[in-house]
C-alpha cells in the first residue's frame, strides 16, 4: 500500500483503483490536485476487501473503480471518518450499500462524463446498421466471393430515417441531438419525458408499441429498473419491422437476449450489441457467428477523453468534499436501483 500517515494532518483520501485504469483516468495534473489537497493513499490491491479496510481508517473519502470491494456494513466498521464515496463510472450500485446512506455517507458517480462517447457509439452503431457494413465485413472476411458479399438487404441513409429511441436518459438526448443533426425522425418512448422536453428536444414522443412498429433502428437506453427488466421481449422484438436494427449501447438487461438471438438467426433483423448477460461473452456464443450483427466488448465508453472526464469528475467531487462544497453528482438512497 502506497501512503502513510501525514504529520501535518492532512485529509485522507483512499484511491481503490488499479495502476492501469489509474493512469488512463487520472492525467498528471488532476493526479497532482489531489495530492496537494490531501494525503493519498492506494491499496496494493484495489478488489482486495482486506487491504481496502485496513487503509480506510482516518480517510475522509474513497474513490471507487470497477471491481474495488462493495462498501457496506463491514467496510464502514472500519472507516471511522468517512464521508463521501466517489466512484468513477455510473454504475454505482454494486459497490454502495444501503448502510452507507444511512450513516450518511455521500455517495457520488460520474456518468455525466459517459453520455457523449456511448452516444457517438450508438450514432456508428445506426450507421453501420442501416449500410449494412457489419454485413459486408463478415462476407468478404468469410471469404464469400465479391458478388456473394456484395448482397445485403435494401440500405437506407439515416437522413430522413425513422429512428426510435426507448429512454430519453443523458445518453439518450445525446443520441437524440447527433440523430437529429443528420437529418433523423426521431421517435421516443420515456414515461418520464415531459411535452415541453420533447419539443425541445424535436422528437415526437410516442408509445412503446408504435415506436418499434415505426422505427427502422431502434436505440435502447433505459435505465436499469424493474419496469425495464426484459422490455423487448419475443412480442415486442416481433412488431419491429423486417429490416430494421436493434441498438444496445445501455444494458442487457433491458432486452431478453434469448428472444433477440431467436429474431436475429432468422436474418429478419439486424442487431448492434455492446452490453451482454455473459461478460466476457463465452467465445461459442451463437452471437459471434451471425453475419447480421455487430459486437463490441462493452466499451462504448472507453475513449481517452471519457476516461479523463470520469477521473476528473471523481476528483473533484473529492476536492468539493475537501473544500466544504456540495457535491455536482450525488446519488440518492431512492436513485440507487436505477445505476446498476
Amino acid at each position: 500500500m502506497t501512503g502513510s500517515p501525514d504529520p501535518s494532518g492532512r485529509p485522507r483520501v483512499v484511491v481503490a483503483v488499479p495502476p492501469g485504469l489509474r493512469a488512463q483516468l487520472f492525467t498528471a495534473e488532476v493526479w497532482a490536485e489531489l495530492g496537494r489537497a490531501a494525503e493519498l493513499v492506494v491499496p496494493d490491491d484495489h478488489r482486495d476487501r482486506a487491504a481496502v479496510a485496513a487503509a480506510l481508517p482516518g480517510s475522509r473519502a474513497l474513490i471507487t473503480a470497477w471491481g474495488a470491494p462493495k462498501v457496506d456494513a463491514g467496510l464502514l466498521a472500519s472507516a471511522d471518518r468517512l464521508e463521501l464515496v466517489a466512484h468513477t463510472g455510473s454504475a454505482v450500485a454494486p459497490y454502495v450499500a444501503e448502510e452507507v446512506f444511512e450513516r450518511g455517507v455521500l455517495v457520488t458517480q460520474a456518468g455525466d462524463a459517459m453520455a457523449r462517447p456511448v452516444a457517438e457509439v450508438a450514432l456508428a452503431f445506426t450507421l453501420a446498421l442501416l449500410h449494412r457494413v457489419h454485413r459486408f465485413d463478415h462476407s468478404l472476411r468469410g471469404g464469400a466471393d465479391w458478388a456473394a458479399a456484395s448482397e445485403a438487404p435494401p440500405r437506407h441513409e439515416i437522413h430522413g430515417s425513422d429512428i426510435g429511441v426507448i429512454g430519453a436518459s443523458r445518453t439518450g438526448r445525446a443520441y437524440i441531438a447527433l440523430a437529429r443533426a443528420m437529418g433523423a425522425r426521431v421517435s421516443v418512448t420515456d414515461p418520464y419525458l415531459s411535452e415541453a422536453d420533447a419539443r425541445e428536444l424535436g422528437v415526437e414522443p410516442v408509445p412503446l408499441e408504435t415506436l418499434l412498429r415505426r422505427s427502422r433502428i431502434v436505440a435502447v437506453h433505459a435505465p436499469v429498473t424493474e419496469a425495464t427488466h426484459r422490455m423487448l421481449g419475443a412480442d415486442r422484438l416481433a412488431l419491429m419491422p423486417d429490416g430494421a436494427g436493434l441498438v444496445n449501447t445501455a444494458r442487457s438487461w433491458l432486452v431478453d437476449e434469448d428472444a433477440l438471438l431467436a429474431e436475429l438467426a432468422t436474418g429478419r433483423l439486424d442487431a448492434a450489441i455492446d452490453v451482454f448477460d455473459a461478460e466476457p461473452l463465452p467465445a461459442d456464443h451463437p452471437f459471434r457467428a451471425l453475419p447480421n450483427v455487430l459486437l463490441t466488448p462493452h466499451q462504448a465508453a472507453g475513449t481517452v477523453e471519457c476516461r479523463h472526464r470520469l477521473g476528473a469528475s471523481a476528483a473533484d467531487e473529492v476536492l468539493r468534499l475537501l473544500a466544504g462544497r456540495p457535491p455536482l453528482h450525488a446519488v440518492t438512497a431512492e436513485a440507487l436501483a436505477r445505476l446498476h
